[in-house]
């Protein structure tokens, strides 16, 4: 297993809601002197969203792909005593404990498809993240909604509470699951751009190797595991993601080949 680090940072202030989809994420200041843009426990999507926030996300840095620094974010439910808004003192008092944030990139733009000089000669990032987001099964990285932000002229991926849908409906069957392809990534932002994700498949997913999977997976907390009947344990249940993974990196990926069809196409 190769070692992963994530800081642990202690809110100190609730600095503004960001009112975008359900998870109710929020800009937070850090004691590291740090800002982050949080997403808490108690919001409607629960600690799924959290889950493949982290698994994803943290996939994502280990290919070197633009992900923001992850930190874990403790949160003391007193904070909850100082926001006046009734449902922000809720989604406080029921997020005491570890939550999830992102390093915030102040400035940042959301990434505009039609104004794309950002990604204007880099084939080989667009087919990277379209790559990665087919395997992670990201629906949430659309024209309608990018995920993308331009900062300091680079291109940076944020937002991966929507990755990883199969553990939203786990059952005796995922493994066979992982092996399905993933209709939706012919709906991707950048696939226009994604004309190497032939090129790049073997070098991707070389790199994600048992011992990343396993090094990213034992960062998630046993709290945010174990409420799945269909395992014994929190063990059983954090393998079972192991195994999920593995098996859709497996020869010959169908997803890859759908999502290589689907550039083809978009030209």
């Amino acid at each position: 297993m190769i070692s992963v680090v994530i800081r642990t940072v202690t809110a100190t202030e609730y600095v503004t809601p960001l009112r975008e989809g359900g998870s109710l994420p929020a800009i937070v200041n850090g004691d590291d002197d740090g800002t982050y843009v949080v997403k808490f426990r108690g919001a409607g999507q629960g600690v799924r969203a959290l889950v493949a926030e982290l698994i994803s996300g943290e996939l994502g840095r280990a290919l070197g792909l633009p992900v923001p620094e992850i930190v874990f974010v403790q949160l003391d439910g007193r904070m909850a005593k100082t926001e006046p808004d009734a449902e922000i003192q809720e989604l406080l008092t029921k997020s005491e404990g570890l939550n999830i944030g992102l390093d915030y990139l102040p400035g940042s733009i959301t990434f505009d498809p039609i104004i794309a000089r950002t990604i204007d000669g880099k084939s080989r990032l667009a087919s990277s993240i379209v790559w990665f987001d087919a395997l992670v099964t990201n629906v949430d990285r659309t024209p309608k909604n990018t995920n993308l932000l331009v900062w300091h002229r680079g291109l940076w991926m944020i937002d991966h509470g929507a990755t990883l849908i199969f553990h939203h409906n786990w059952s005796d069957d995922f493994r066979k699951r992982s092996r399905n392809a993933f209709a939706p990534i012919k709906h991707h932002v950048l696939l226009p751009w994604a004309t190497e994700i032939r090129d790049v498949d073997g070098e991707l997913a070389a790199m994600l190797t048992a011992e990343v999977i396993d090094g990213v997976l034992e960062l998630i907390p046993d709290a945010w595991l174990g409420d799945e009947p269909i395992f014994a344990n929190v063990d059983d249940h954090r393998a079972a993601y192991r195994d999920y993974l593995l098996h859709r990196l497996e020869s010959p990926r169908r997803w890859m080949e759908d999502a290589a069809d689907a550039q083809a196409l978009s030209v």
